[in-house]
């Protein structure tokens, strides 16, 4: 596995990456609603946006395959709640089948080092990323938001 920054002809994978992960995690969670317009057609449209303005996430790359994608970068509002460090973890994606493979916390590493003081927004019900981000020194800081763009999708912040 090799680690690279994405690049625009990586858009469909990058997106698959991102739109079969949230299928994975979120599929129970989220309504049907939400899932009739986050097709994997619209993740591609997003990502090539995304891309093509300069974005730069850090992809993990596996035999040519995309198997996993994280981006960080100066810390955001989220839904009116003003950050409370200068970095943000964005996005941290893993096929399930990479799951405890090391590809999540390499990119982790790759994209907010280890120390470095930063915030991240994750799924309340998401136990399983919630458990990889205290193993990485990330603690619950209080803030929570309802990402209504998200179907109603409850977020909370950890921060280290």
């Amino acid at each position: 596995m090799i680690l690279r920054t994405a690049t625009l002809s990586d858009a469909a994978a990058v997106a698959q990456v991102h739109h079969t992960t949230w299928v994975t995690t979120y599929g129970a969670i989220l309504p049907p609603e939400f899932w009739a317009t986050a097709t994997l057609e619209r993740r591609v449209t997003t990502w090539e946006r995304w891309l093509s303005n300069g974005a730069a996430p850090v992809v993990a790359d596996a035999d040519g395959e995309v198997v996993g994608i994280a981006m960080a970068g100066d810390a955001v509002e989220q839904e009116d709640v003003a950050p409370v460090r200068a970095r943000q973890l964005y996005l941290l994606y893993v096929l399930a089948a990479y799951h405890g493979t090391g590809v999540g916390q390499a990119l982790l590493d790759a994209v907010v080092p280890p120390g470095t003081p930063a915030q991240l927004w994750v799924a309340e019900d998401n136990p399983r990323a919630r458990r990889f981000y205290e193993r990485n020194g990330f603690v619950m800081e209080g803030a929570r938001v309802v990402d209504t763009s998200t179907a109603d999708l409850a977020e909370v912040r950890m921060v280290r």
